[in-house]
């Protein structure tokens, strides 16, 4: 391994996160395990029946959208009462959907690994880029988290979720290219954060022309071109 690349590498031979950008846990579905002190604080069977509640009120929004979804129709689909709803989510379906919200954003990462932690090749950037269409192709025009988020509003909550996505995806972008140009692929010269950040507004400006035609062409010419662009 070429020596400017290992020291790319953290010591366990991963690529690290950029500094400043906290990566918790993740539980098998792919969620982010929340830092909230409340959370911190059950049991683990505790833990395991408050993800259940978000996992089921998480398939109600996808069917129903957030607005509609109601506590009822979430108690029902797995099988909580309300006392043990309000028992995980005391200030009700706000701060539920609040975690439905981080959930969503979670699978958003994890939907595109192993891909977006191994841009190491001309070859894995390209895996990632068909990766990313593939699971917007399968959403379609319906964001589950845009749903949830139009629902919550600009609270300090929701910001912070999206924030914390947008931070970790533009980071683990930027690994990506700072690795490139380790191995003499991408000119020193770029900049890996303004890289990261322009290849990753032109996805999200892809995304929003598919919610609103259909039209996924528009997706894959963000990352076609913005991939182009870094090759030189």
């Amino acid at each position: 391994m070429p020596a400017r690349l290992e020291r790319v590498l953290d010591t366990s031979g991963h690529f690290p996160a950029a500094r400043g950008v906290k990566f918790g846990p993740v539980s098998p579905n792919g969620a982010a395990v929340t830092a909230d002190s409340d959370v911190r604080r059950l049991t683990p069977k505790g833990r395991a029946t408050r993800q259940r509640i978000v996992d089921g009120a998480a398939a109600e929004i996808r069917i129903r959208g957030a607005v509609a979804t109601t506590l009822e129709d979430v108690m029902a689909h797995t099988g909580t009462s309300k006392s043990q709803l309000f028992h995980y989510f005391p200030r009700g379906k706000d701060q539920l959907l609040l975690a439905v919200a981080e959930l969503e954003a979670a699978r958003v990462l994890s939907d595109q690994q192993p891909h977006l932690g191994q841009l190491v090749s001309w070859a894995a950037w390209q895996r990632w880029r068909d990766a990313v269409v593939e699971r917007y192709r399968r959403q379609g025009q319906l964001c589950p988290l845009s749903t949830v988020m139009s629902e919550i509003g600009r609270t300090p909550g929701a910001q912070a979720v999206t924030s914390t996505l947008i931070d970790r995806w533009r980071s683990e972008i930027e690994v990506g290219v700072r690795a490139m140009q380790a191995q003499g692929k991408i000119d020193a010269g770029v900049d890996p954060s303004r890289a990261a950040a322009a290849l990753l507004a032109g996805i999200q400006g892809g995304v929003l022309v598919l919610m609103s035609t259909g039209d996924i062409g528009y997706l894959e010419a963000a990352l076609d071109v913005g991939i182009a662009a870094l090759r030189g």
